[in-house]
């Protein structure tokens, strides 16, 4: 099963990379970022790239230029997520057939993102927003855009951003903090795809009896 979840790894080391999506993909995670401020990022990513396989999804977050988008790429990543609207990230992602998530808040960006080819709408900071923000924001975005909600959702919210409208979630703090020990990572991605399926279980359920 392929979940709509991204992990996180702010702060992952690139001798710690490998056991660390070793444990995701074990626990079911199998989109995997490493924010670009991270301690040698795309030394991780290439070992991530490298170890995980294809039917894992490996790229970058905190993504600003065109430059980090073709740095990603010949480190073996496929998916480029920014904190930002950039219409030259987008398309240097598209143009390399790249996964295109970026950081958007209003309809306004929404819709720019959209046009320049984003393959998902990533609401971030969720926690500004809230559920009823992406719902309202929802009803005016096509049926086919993809909304994942980032920070400020986890274990205890899937349900609500669900029926809100989101399709999936990035996973940061809730689920590594730099320095955990994989035990911690391990512990909190079996909590997180449990209540994820519980969730998403519910909400479909609930969603196509209204």
């Amino acid at each position: 099963m392929s979940r709509p979840l991204v992990a996180i790894l702010r702060g992952i080391t690139p001798d710690d990379a490998v056991t660390a999506g070793e444990v995701l993909v074990e626990a079911g995670i199998t989109m995997i970022e490493v924010p670009l401020n991270s301690p040698q990022p795309f030394e991780s990513i290439r070992r991530l790239a490298d170890s995980c396989g294809p039917h894992v999804t490996i790229g970058a977050g905190t993504v600003l230029s065109a430059d980090d988008v073709d740095r990603v790429s010949e480190a073996g990543g496929r998916l480029i997520v920014s904190p930002d609207c950039n219409d030259d990230v987008i398309q240097r992602t598209k143009a390399l057939g790249m996964l295109s998530y970026p950081g958007v808040f209003t309809p306004s960006e929404c819709f720019r993102a959209l046009r320049q080819g984003a393959d998902v709408l990533k609401f971030f900071p969720g926690s500004l927003m809230g559920p009823e923000g992406l719902k309202a924001i929802r009803v005016v975005l096509p049926e086919s855009a993809q909304v994942f909600a980032v920070g400020g959702a986890g274990t205890g919210n899937f349900r609500e951003w669900i029926m809100a409208g989101a399709a999936g979630f990035g996973l940061g703090s809730a689920l590594y903090r730099a320095g955990d020990t994989m035990e911690t990572l391990t512990a909190n991605a079996r909590d997180i795809v449990t209540a994820f399926d519980e969730a998403h279980r519910e909400g479909q359920a609930a969603l196509t009896s209204s």
